[in-house]
């Protein structure tokens, strides 16, 4: 399919993730590895995602080229040392709150247990990687049939050319050979072709699944501890009929 053509999609994906997906070395602190995708319909995205995030942006910065990372908004680092202001840090993070809140998107995400899951399946343990793209895209491929579209390009921040071409041939498996749940036609109807791109290109949508993906691990790894980021992305996650855009893996 062309580039044209694929311009004309209504629909454009984001990937992000959240922790690592290595079995062999696993964070006690931080076990979990999260995977959160984040659709826009694309003139919404033109029209209102991208000029909202800019004009956050310019409140705060000297021009619009700063990436909303979420790591160092919480730690204050780089560019958002101006965080360390308390004053600054309060009206930086509530206006954040209410534009993620006011967003329009549609959330997918999948989280690894990943102590859990080395421990149920042992050898047989797949790269949680592959485990998250397989449950999020079954929600996906819901979402995609609900809507009657087939058209969904997907952009996932770069990591590196061993890393995007192991994600790529995972990816290119899940549609052309769908999954246990999913017969592989049905995957095979839809055209989701990847591409990566650098941080620096500083991509907007990317930037929103960075900042829904933590939070959401924070409030799996701690549900009782209040989570104000959590519950402003919470709405934002799929749901229709008894399919639920977040998965969490062994429950």
């Amino acid at each position: 399919m062309t580039e044209k053509c694929l311009s004309a999609s209504r629909f454009i994906a984001f990937f992000d993730e959240c922790g690592d997906h290595s079995l062999s070395k696993i964070d006690k602190d931080f076990p979990l590895f999260v995977l959160c995708t984040v659709i826009v319909e694309r003139e919404i995205y033109a029209r209102k995602i991208i000029p909202a995030i800019g004009e956050f942006k310019l409140r705060y910065f000297a021009h619009e080229g700063i990436n909303l990372h979420s790591r160092e908004i919480r730690k204050a680092e780089g560019p958002f040392s101006i965080l360390q202001n308390e004053t600054v840090r309060t009206s930086f993070l509530s206006e954040l709150s209410a534009m993620m809140g006011a967003l329009p998107f549609t959330l997918f995400i999948t989280a690894i247990h990943k102590t859990a899951y080395a421990r149920r399946y042992g050898d047989g343990a797949k790269n949680p990687y592959d485990v998250a793209l397989e449950y999020s895209f079954e929600c996906i491929l819901h979402f995609m049939e609900e809507q009657q579209e087939c058209r969904l390009p997907v952009i996932a921040e770069a990591r590196g050319q061993q890393e995007d071409d192991a994600l790529r041939a995972s990816f290119h498996r899940l549609m052309t050979q769908g999954t246990y749940y999913n017969k592989a036609e049905r995957f095979q109807k839809l055209v989701c072709p990847i591409s990566f791109r650098r941080k620096q290109d500083n991509i907007a949508g990317i930037q929103v699944a960075d900042l829904c993906a933590h939070p959401t691990a924070r409030h799996l790894l701690k549900p009782a501890v209040a989570n104000q980021a959590f519950e402003v992305v919470k709405p934002h996650i799929y749901a229709s009929g008894n399919v639920s855009g977040l998965k969490v893996f062994p429950k």
